[in-house]
């Protein structure tokens, strides 16, 4: 376990360093939901990325704790989450009822893979109304995943607004 967790600081140590400003975004009107701007995110690791946020985005509490680790840590708004279940049983909901309301726009994409450790970054623009307040924001998120018996888990996110 102490291995995982040096492979992971020096994973996030990494994603401190890298630009998130490697791909240009299309200022065409979509009328999706979610709009993914590139294909970085057709490996494995990328669509469990993918299936957790249209999880989120659908409601599905179901497939959205199955794709995190047991041990998540997710950091967000200056908090931090320590597990899927204090996530699930916390925040999760109200992150549902967000993103069910607003749309997002994927700006770019990147995902990296080495060995059994990959991280995703993301830059996104989220517009619309959220109980009557006007949404028109950018954020940025970071995760670590981390494939383990054949399956990709999300063992780190860091979402900042």
């Amino acid at each position: 376990m102490k291995v995982i967790h040096s492979i992971l600081m020096v994973t996030l140590l990494l994603l401190a360093t890298v630009s998130f400003n490697l791909l240009a975004h299309s200022n065409d009107k979509n009328t999706a939901k979610i709009v993914a701007k590139n294909s970085i995110v057709a490996t494995e690791a990328g669509k469990t990325v993918t299936q957790f946020h249209q999880a989120l985005k659908s409601g599905d509490r179901v497939t959205a704790r199955a794709l995190l680790a047991n041990k998540v840590t997710i950091f967000e708004g200056g908090g931090v989450e320590k597990s899927a279940d204090e996530y699930a049983e916390h925040h999760m909901l109200a992150d549902m009822k967000y993103l069910a309301e607003i749309n997002t726009e994927v700006i770019d994409h990147q995902i990296k893979v080495i060995g059994n450790i990959a991280y995703s970054m993301s830059r996104s623009k989220s517009t619309g109304q959220f109980q009557g307040k006007d949404i028109n924001s950018e954020g940025m998120e970071t995760m670590v995943l981390l494939k383990a018996a054949g399956k990709w888990k999300i063992v780190h996110i860091h979402w900042s607004h």
